[in-house]
């Protein structure tokens, strides 16, 4: 089944472009030309987003963390023209879960789209204590209620969730949150850890993650 990508870019010729060549690699694009149409577009539930970050009515890390606030699960690529390391951690703060410089070659952003598509799909059902990962709708529940994450947040709790208690060293947790050639700060991981540490303690969890140092981390 082809999947559906919602393409935000405000550049005319860029946008179809876009449009050619992801249908050519077996995607089924929709168009939207500014953050207002995105929005709207997201809550349709598309399989993945490529978002430029510079468009005419909003800033696209604005765009992603109001589709994020929104409910929205499926991967989203950046494209900029900025090439700042801290343009790419702002846009991986704002939710997103890859970032493409441009110009770029449409082959690379074809095999980002289907590398994030990959991640995000997890790999089984799996329980932890009073956790329930759901595989299916893609949420982590405790006790029935379900806990709210982020794609980021998700993909390291299957993470820690599916080595059963055992340590997962922080290299293995970076490949399963981030995109392959990502720079993750130790910061970043550990931010992240700490976000959800708390989202579990506030949902009444009896796991938690714990610290061993010098190697990695554990759910417990």
């Amino acid at each position: 089944m082809r999947r559906t990508i919602l393409v935000v870019e405000d550049d005319h010729g860029l946008r179809d472009v876009l449009m050619r060549g992801l249908r050519d690699e077996d995607f089924d694009p929709v168009p939207a030309p500014d953050g207002a149409t995105a929005l709207r577009l997201a809550v349709k539930g598309p399989s993945a987003v490529v978002l430029d970050i510079g468009l005419p009515d909003a800033d696209g890390r604005d765009v992603c963390q109001a589709m994020r606030a929104g409910g929205l699960l499926a991967p989203v690529i950046f494209l900029t023209a900025h090439h700042r390391l801290t343009d790419r951690l702002s846009g991986f703060s704002a939710g997103g879960d890859d970032y493409l410089p441009k110009p770029f070659h449409l082959a690379e952003l074809a095999a980002r789209l289907r590398a994030a598509l990959k991640r995000a799909a997890p790999p089984s059902a799996a329980t932890a204590g009073d956790l329930a990962l759901d595989a299916v709708r893609h949420i982590v529940s405790v006790q029935g209620t379900q806990v709210g994450l982020t794609p980021t947040e998700f993909r390291l709790l299957a993470a820690l969730m599916a080595a059963t208690g055992g340590i997962v060293r922080r290299r293995e947790l970076v490949r399963a949150g981030w995109p392959a050639g990502a720079q993750v700060h130790d910061n970043t991981l550990d931010q992240y850890l700490t976000r959800l540490r708390r989202k579990l303690r506030e949902a009444g969890s009896d796991r938690t993650i714990r610290t061993a140092r010098g190697v990695g981390h554990r759910l417990s």
